[in-house]
C-alpha cells in the first residue's frame, strides 16, 4: 500500500485545510477513511433536520466542493490527490439521505459508501479517469454514493 504525503500547506491554507478534511486527508495510510470517519459527526449534526434542509445543505456542499477540491488541486499540482477527503465526506452525506437512525445504519452506509468508493464500478471507475479538476474528484464519490444511497435504501426497505 502507498504511503500518503500531505503537502505541509494544507495546515497553513484554509482551502486546502478543508479539501483535506479538517486534517484528516493527512493520515498517512486509508486518508479516505480517515475522510469518511470525518463525516460521521457532520451527519450526526445533520441527521436531525428536515430531508428538504439536509438535501440542500448537501447540495451546497457538492457544489462547494468542485470549486473547495479544484483550487486545492490546482494549488498542490496533483489531480484527485490521496489526501483530499472532501469529496469522502459529501459522499458519505449523500449516502445518509433519508437512512433510518441508529448506529447499524450510521455503520452500514459507511461500510457501503467505502465499498463503492474503493471498488469503482462502471460507470465510477470511468468518471475518475476522465474527468479532471474538481469536477471529477468530486463527481465520482458522488456516483459510488448514489450507488450505497440506493442498496443502502433497498437494505431499509427489506427490514421494515
Amino acid at each position: 500500500m502507498k504511503k500518503n504525503v500531505a503537502p505541509k500547506s494544507i495546515w497553513r491554507n484554509p482551502i486546502q485545510f478543508i479539501a483535506f478534511g479538517f486534517g484528516s486527508g493527512a493520515s498517512p495510510w486509508a486518508p479516505g477513511t480517515c475522510g469518511t470517519i470525518v463525516a460521521i459527526p457532520i451527519y450526526l449534526l445533520m441527521q436531525p433536520l428536515s430531508i428538504l434542509a439536509y438535501c440542500m445543505i448537501t447540495l451546497v456542499l457538492t457544489i462547494a466542493g468542485i470549486w473547495i477540491c479544484d483550487i486545492t488541486e490546482k494549488a498542490i499540482r496533483v489531480h484527485d490527490h490521496s489526501g483530499i477527503v472532501f469529496d469522502e465526506i459529501v459522499g458519505y452525506l449523500i449516502t445518509m439521505i433519508a437512512a433510518p437512525r441508529g448506529w447499524i445504519w450510521i455503520v452500514l452506509g459507511f461500510a457501503l459508501f467505502r465499498l463503492f468508493d474503493i471498488w469503482k464500478p462502471w460507470p465510477i471507475k470511468p468518471i475518475d479517469k476522465k474527468l479532471a479538476g474538481g469536477l471529477g474528484t468530486m463527481l465520482d464519490d458522488v456516483v459510488a454514493a448514489i450507488f450505497a444511497l440506493i442498496v443502502l435504501q433497498l437494505i431499509a426497505a427489506l427490514v421494515r
